[in-house]
């Protein structure tokens, strides 16, 4: 019986704790709260203060709101609506020379736009393609190069260019598959040079000459 007792005692002194606890939790809450409320309640008292004093010089100086939606209201019905000329009035001969000038004009237009289209196709034509500058950096090299390294070069070389490590892996490919470009590995690396220059045709004075009649 006494280890029940105890046992009780400490439950209900731990509920004791407990409550006093959140007794004093509430409290503080609400007195933060209550704070609160009496800092908007003077917010709200000044505003107030401000809107009878801003309300009371518009009085003073005669202000109204009335007037003015008025006044938007006769700007808006002072707008005439668009009126239909008849087909025999002389306005209309104005308005058809208007829009013959305009047909006119807009082919003018639409004919100065086309050499500034051509001349951009030709710089894009004149412009050197990826295949060219792969080969032309290929020749130029003593050394085998990668892809990555090729990639660098040109994307310095062409900053104005965007030359992606990939597509100059895949140009290189194609260009082996052709013959013009050899491939080599080094390890686990893969290096591109350009291709053997072939061997020069013997000259036709070296040809052997044919025995002629005595």
């Amino acid at each position: 019986m006494p280890e029940t007792t105890t046992h009780a005692t400490e439950l209900a002194s731990q509920y004791i704790a407990q409550v006093t606890g959140d007794l004093e939790a509430n409290l503080k809450e609400q007195e933060r709260i209550g704070a609160e409320i009496a800092s908007l309640q003077e917010q709200l008292a000044a505003l107030q203060h401000d809107h009878s004093v801003l309300v009371s010089m518009q009085q003073a100086l005669g202000i109204t709101q009335a007037p003015t939606e008025s006044a938007a209201e006769s700007k808006s019905g002072m707008v005439p609506s668009p009126r239909r000329k008849k087909a025999g009035s002389p306005g209309s001969g104005k308005q058809k020379a208007r829009k013959s000038a305009a047909s006119t004009a807009a082919p003018v237009k639409k004919a100065a736009r086309k050499p500034a289209a051509s001349r951009t196709d030709s710089v894009k034509a004149a412009a050197p393609t990826l295949v060219e500058l792969i080969r032309q950096h290929l020749t130029e090299q003593k050394e085998p190069r990668s892809a990555a390294e090729i990639s660098t070069a040109l994307g310095e070389a062409h900053p104005d260019r965007e030359i992606a490590p990939k597509v100059v892996r895949v140009t290189l490919e194609g260009l082996v598959a052709k013959s013009q470009a050899e491939r080599s590995k080094q390890g686990r690396s893969v290096f591109y040079t350009a291709p053997a220059a072939e061997p020069t045709a013997a000259p036709e004075a070296e040809a052997p000459r044919e025995p002629t009649d005595s």
